[in-house]
């Protein structure tokens, strides 16, 4: 049952990821060659995180009442509907709405899947069975982007080509029986939502850094670099390559990273791993206008850091006690769309006041804070196990 339950999110997740692949740099270049200012580029592509910030807030009660199969269902029907409508309602106000309201449904199909599989996973079997949850993740978002080439042949087909993959992938889930998640003494509501957000805070911060840079990252490199790239004379189709690369590197390592994590220390590993992207991304900024390099050193970065989804929720679930799971799951995609709506408004802003100079090293800035961070909570753990 486990196994079949498994596959079954997998796909789910991995047809998630290639929506948001597809639409971060589809609409970062249609904008682009409209001649769209790059911070309104940016702030328009914040509007998916939005979404996810926004059904973060609720989502906690929905599954509680309705349970993981049903708010799937609904996260599913709502992506369908609103690439669907792309091709209709060509205007920028309403792709803002649209794209909020992917958002929406992501979060709900993301929360839903990912709560599921950390609830329901043998503890000797976490990092590998959510790095390969990830990896789906990230190979969908590899195939994305590859996906927005359909735009050439006609302007509606990667809309339509997407929301049709995710009626048949989330119709998989039609074969699964409903389940709900551990019983929480307390009622359902915003307000004890809010409570178990602080409480999850207080045991687990260090693990919501790496979901915020996740998607500081995942945002940044798919809509701020296409524009950054494009105006330091990347050809378009190099760029096209460029970005499903990182995903490449990530796809291939997430498994044996997440296998690593069961074995050595999650903090040692998470602080190895943002200080040697931090470094790539300082390399980056030397080669800004060498589009081969450039796919060279985005495969490297996918390596080391194209994994810090998964593992932070891994180290979640590990120091998060089991009752608080949900929040601590909710946390996460509220954490990351926190990173993906400020990632991109930064980024364009650094990208329009430095005159197109620099994008990078505000990237390898973050990495170095947030391992250095885990550095500090990972002594501060130490002390006290040695003291108790």
């Amino acid at each position: 049952m486990f196994k079949k339950n498994f596959i079954i999110l997998s796909i789910i997740v991995s047809i998630s990821g290639m929506t948001q692949g597809m639409l971060l740099p589809l609409i970062a270049i249609i904008f682009e060659h409209d001649n769209v200012s790059t911070f309104v580029n940016g702030l328009h592509a914040s509007s998916i995180y939005i979404g996810v910030f926004l059904a973060s807030l609720f989502l906690e009660g929905l599954l509680r009442k309705f349970g993981y199969k049903n708010l799937i269902i609904i996260g599913g029907a709502i992506i369908f509907l609103s690439l669907g409508l792309f091709p209709i309602l060509e205007n920028m106000t309403i792709w803002f709405i649209l794209r909020l309201l992917v958002g929406v449904g992501d979060n709900m199909l993301h929360f839903s899947t990912q709560s599921w599989l950390t609830e329901s996973t043998p503890r000797h079997k976490l990092g590998r069975i959510i790095s390969i949850y990830g990896l789906s993740f990230s190979a969908g978002f590899m195939v994305g982007p590859l996906l927005s080439k359909l735009y050439d042949i006609h302007e509606a087909l990667p809309f339509v080509a997407s929301s049709i993959l995710t009626l048949c992938a989330c119709s998989l889930i039609l074969l699964l029986k409903n389940q709900y998640p551990e019983v929480q003494t307390s009622n359902i509501s915003l307000k004890n939502t809010t409570a178990n957000f602080g409480k999850v805070m207080k045991t687990s911060w260090v693990a919501f850094l790496f979901p915020m840079m996740y998607g500081v990252l995942e945002a940044c490199l798919n809509s701020n670099f296409p524009v950054f790239a494009m105006k330091n004379g990347v050809d378009v189709n190099l760029i096209i390559l460029i970005i499903p690369a990182y995903s490449l590197g990530a796809i291939l390592f997430q498994v044996p990273l997440g296998m690593i994590s069961d074995k050595i220390n999650r903090n040692v590993l998470l602080s190895i791993v943002t200080f040697v992207g931090a470094c790539i991304f300082i390399l980056c900024q030397f080669f800004t206008s060498n589009g081969y390099v450039l796919l060279t050193l985005f495969f490297i970065a996918g390596i080391f850091i194209g994994s810090l989804y998964s593992l932070g929720v891994t180290l979640m679930t590990e120091i998060t006690p089991k009752v608080l799971l949900p929040a601590g799951n909710l946390m996460c995609g509220l954490i990351f769309s926190i990173g993906s709506i400020t990632g991109p408004i930064i980024g364009g802003m650094t990208i329009q006041f430095s005159h197109n100079t620099q994008f990078f090293s505000f990237i390898a800035v973050i990495l170095l804070l947030i391992s250095m961070a885990t550095i500090y909570d990972y002594r501060k753990r130490l002390t006290i196990r040695n003291e108790g």
